[in-house]
């Protein structure tokens, strides 16, 4: 493949990075507009009858209209904020972005409210019209939200203190990560300034000795954040539950459940499922460890490669992988990755500066996406791009259907992108030239059964004990750090010679405001997308018309609906999670076959 630029082109969308002038006019005419949504909303009342609803409509045209401009401003400043963190005109615009937002939450609110108002005769009326019956989910959605709400201006209130409250402190860690440099002393490279996502890679390395001094830096230096970590996570959480406490909702994954579709039965279920197999997981660690020479690996071992040294892979190598191996599954697929590579949809450079992690986030009205990530070519940084390019296709075969249908949540978003990951590493499994290329590739395969089985499990262990220790009060840094290690040992059966208490302060995830409990969804993903995998892999092309068909109904069904209606599962049994396993399952102890002395 041709040299691909590393950087991506955000011009394409507004011209101009920070300073532009057009988004600065497109944002100016976004504030006025919501504005005068919100005072068209406080003067209209809901409508009786369908005779009187042609009125009412154009509110939620207007919504629907807003939202996507919304998102699209949304999209371009988290852009400007991920690729250079001392951008702090991008960071001004964020925080305006986030407070537009909180008043554009006003005016859902009140739109809401009225949804929620109209009378049933005259609402199942409405719903059978030609303009609203291909939204109608969407619209039962929000109608049993908003009876669920506080009274209006309560709930307005709670919008407009959120900016200065709850996301302020979940702004607070970008601010924490953004102000790292971390010195590092790499053993060939010399002394080193680092951001936190070039640490992260050293924290991978194949030589252990750097992996262990670079996870001793990076516990040090987090250590010397956890104080304002803690108050960070604290307050968060407190204004959540706050939040919470005023609704009545005294349990604290109504919301997260809410959110991504699912009933408790259904993430009961496949907890139990993963853990009557992790057994076969610890098998793989454990041999891992003989491989490595370890009696027990440490924290910082879970996720290193077994191989001495890893071939870098050259980015164009990689995109030609995945566009060949996409197109092999779907041709439409391959296209569509061939057009996002090579349009500059990706930021993949290696430099300071930028974030750490990766994301996919779109822009509803230029209909494009935009992939963030740092590639220094290991298998792993080919495998994040392919799940990246899995989220991005999720939204481009969405593209054509009403925006309320497109707004599907991260569980099923987490599908699309680890079907995109198990395409291309099966892919690199079965073209490997020796063995020890195969063992490499598989393995980095299991680490993310591993992080979806245990590192993710651990998460949610974490997080939902700490929200009801916080339910009381405060939860001290010692506690935090107690909390973790608890649930560290518990997720990864205590097969661990080391954990990584301090993993509340530097993780991400615990942070984000916009999507609770950023953990459980990640394993739903992963299963979902791993059994759905396997009926691919049984039915061969023929399946990739069902697939590009389930993906365009994840905004439009609940979970379970989505599994019955495409697989004929359901997920409130065992049998679907059990077919996910054994997958998995194969995998190891094909591992375990190849590693037999």
């Amino acid at each position: 493949m041709t040299h691909l630029n590393q950087t991506w082109n955000l011009d394409a969308i507004f011209p101009g990075g920070s300073a532009s002038e057009a988004f600065s006019a497109f944002f100016e005419t976004l504030e006025n507009e919501t504005q005068a949504f919100y005072d068209t909303l406080q003067s209209s009342t809901a409508p009786k009858s369908l005779d009187h609803a042609d009125n009412w409509l154009e509110n939620l045209y207007t919504y629907e209209n807003l939202a996507q401009r919304l998102v699209e401003a949304s999209a371009f400043t988290s852009c400007l904020r991920a690729q250079n963190m001392q951008d702090k005109h991008a960071d001004i615009l964020s925080n305006s972005v986030q407070s537009l937002f909180a008043r554009f939450k006003s005016c859902e609110t009140l739109l809401d409210t009225q949804i929620a108002a109209i009378p049933e005769a005259t609402w199942e009326a409405l719903l059978k019209t030609d303009t609203l019956k291909d939204i109608q989910f969407s619209l039962n959605e929000k109608r049993r939200k908003a009876q669920e709400q506080l009274p209006v201006e309560q709930e307005q209130l709670v919008n407009a203190l959120s900016v200065d409250g709850y996301h302020a402190w979940g702004d607070l860690y970008d601010v924490i990560v953004g102000e790292m440099t971390i010195p590092f002393n790499h053993p060939e490279k010399g002394e080193q300034e680092l951001s936190v996502g070039q640490l992260a890679n050293a924290l991978t390395s194949s030589d252990r000795s750097i992996r262990q001094q670079a996870f001793n830096v990076w516990e040090n230096v987090w250590k010397d954040q956890a104080a304002l970590a803690s108050s960070a996570l604290n307050h968060l959480a407190g204004f959540r539950l706050s939040v919470y406490k005023q609704r009545g909702w005294d349990d604290v994954l109504k919301e997260p459940l809410d959110y991504n579709r699912m009933t408790r039965k259904t993430l009961e279920t496949m907890w139990q499922t993963i853990e009557s197999y992790k057994p076969h997981v610890v098998k793989y660690l454990r041999r891992k460890a003989e491989l490595l020479g370890l009696e027990k690996l440490d924290w910082h071992d879970v996720e290193a490669p077994i191989a001495k040294e890893e071939k870098a892979v050259a980015y164009e190598e990689a995109a030609e992988f995945i566009i060949k191996n996409f197109s092999q599954f779907n041709p439409a697929m391959g296209t569509f990755a061939k057009k996002a590579l090579e349009n500059r949809w990706v930021e993949a450079e290696d430099r300071s500066g930028k974030r750490p992690g990766g994301f996919c986030t779109s822009f509803p009205l230029t209909k494009e996406s935009r992939i963030f990530m740092t590639y220094s070519g290991s298998p792993s940084n080919v495998s994040t791009l392919a799940h990246e390019l899995g989220h991005a296709y999720h939204q481009h075969v969405m593209n054509d259907i009403p925006y309320l249908n497109q707004d599907y949540a991260m569980n099923v978003a987490e599908t699309a992108s680890t079907f995109a990951e198990l395409i291309v590493s099966d892919a690199a499994i079965k073209s490997s030239e020796n063995k020890e290329g195969q063992l490499s590739l598989l393995e980095d395969k299991l680490q993310r059964a591993v992080a979806f089985f245990m590192n993710i499990h651990a998460r949610f262990l974490f997080e939902t004990r700490f929200y009801e220790e916080r339910k009381k009060g405060l939860v001290s840094v010692d506690r935090l750090n107690n909390l973790m290690l608890e649930a560290q040992k518990e997720a990864f059966c205590d097969e661990l010679s080391s954990y990584h208490p301090a993993f509340w302060e530097s993780k991400l995830h615990f942070y984000i405001t916009d999507v609770p409990f950023y953990n459980f969804p990640y394993t739903f993903g992963y299963m979902f997308s791993t059994g759905i995998y396997a009926r691919a892999l049984e039915e061969g092309p023929a399946f990739a018309e069902k697939y590009d068909a389930l993906l365009r109904d994840t905004g439009a069904m609940t979970v379970e609906e989505l599994a019955l209606k495409h697989l004929g599962s359901n997920l409130e049994q065992d049998t679907f999670w059990k077919d996910a396993c054994e997958q998995i399952v194969q995998d190891i102890d094909l591992f375990l076959k190849l590693t037999e002395k």
